[in-house]
């Protein structure tokens, strides 16, 4: 647990001394802030959130594969990789120190669109529930997100291909969805089920479904575990 706390606490203080994470905060705080300007600006506005939590899928299907594109890809391209696996420190250690580190990364995006709840709370009387099962889902399905950049990032020590990679999967994930309506049956389902927008409709609608939490569980899980593997196959190369 100590290694991976030492290279979370590595990877996130680089993170953050360089222009890039602020400039990413900053572009999503402007998308947010213009996405919820707009969903309360119609004839019916409502006090809530969803204006920005929906098109946040898709800013985060763009910026997490560049919060975790240089992780792994970035090590091996300067050799750095093979001399941190030959320390005394686990593979897994490595994949959790890095993931633990873009999630900080992730949850600091959040942190400026709070003045945006406290925006309706000053001229409205939002429903607190939906707002935080909604943050609580948005930040499933970026831990989901971070996951796929994370995989991509060990597959290649290529940056750029890297994120690429990593977007290719996560817009199939994100809109994979879509193609049930031209199905029926047992496949509609899967695709549904596949699908990492649709487990966050219940975030959004204020529903906590315990499915939908063991969906993003499993399938961060499983996606750090290719990681892992993917890490133990270069000490046989």
């Amino acid at each position: 647990m100590k290694n991976t706390l030492s290279i979370a606490w590595k990877e996130t203080r680089t993170y953050f001394v360089s222009p890039m994470a602020y400039i990413i905060m900053a572009v999503y705080a402007g998308l947010a802030a213009y996405y919820f300007v707009t969903s309360i600006s119609g004839v019916l506005p409502e006090a809530t959130i969803r204006g920005y939590i929906f098109p946040s899928t898709f800013i985060f299907t763009l910026l997490a594969p560049i919060i975790t594109m240089r992780l792994l890809a970035e090590e091996q391209k300067m050799g750095t990789l093979e001399l941190l696996m030959t320390s005394p420190v686990r593979d897994y250690e490595i994949v959790l120190g890095k993931f633990l580190a873009a999630m900080a990364s992730l949850l600091s995006l959040l942190v400026p669109t709070v003045y945006l709840v406290i925006l309706l709370t000053l001229f409205a009387t939002p429903d607190m529930g939906p707002i935080l099962s909604a943050y609580l889902g948005l930040v499933f399905f970026g831990m989901a997100a971070l996951s796929v950049g994370l995989f991509a990032s060990s597959l290649s020590g290529n940056q750029i291909v890297a994120a690429v990679l990593a977007m290719g999967i996560l817009l199939i994930l994100s809109i994979v969805d879509l193609t049930s309506s031209y199905a029926g049956g047992i496949f509609t389902e899967l695709v549904l089920q596949i699908s990492i927008t649709t487990h966050l409709e219940s975030f959004v609608r204020g529903v906590i479904d315990t499915h939908d939490l063991i969906y993003y569980v499993i399938f961060t899980t499983f996606m750090l575990f290719l990681t892992v593997r993917s890490l133990e196959s270069r000490r046989w190369r």
